[in-house]
């Protein structure tokens, strides 16, 4: 039986997501190599990331937004 929150219902493993995130994390969730990140922030079109120190992070939120952004723009295919 999955760990659950019974006040609110909801998965206890998605409360635990960390919000900031290493382009190696980042590059998991788009499914693409480390260096078409990389590539993509230095052509500036890529997901939204910035400098923290040394590192490279990025958002989690920001992340599901420019995915859905590209699935907007994306041509329907069939038609």
């Amino acid at each position: 039986m999955p760990d659950t929150n019974t006040s609110t219902g909801t998965d206890t493993a998605t409360e635990h997501r960390p919000e900031l995130l290493t382009i190696t994390e980042a590059a998991h969730i788009v499914r693409a190599p480390v260096a078409t990140l990389r590539y993509w922030r230095h052509l500036g079109t890529g997901p939204r990331s910035f400098r923290l120190g040394r590192r490279i992070l990025y958002r989690h939120d920001d992340l599901v937004s420019w995915i859905n952004e590209q699935r907007d723009h994306d041509e329907p295919t069939g038609a």
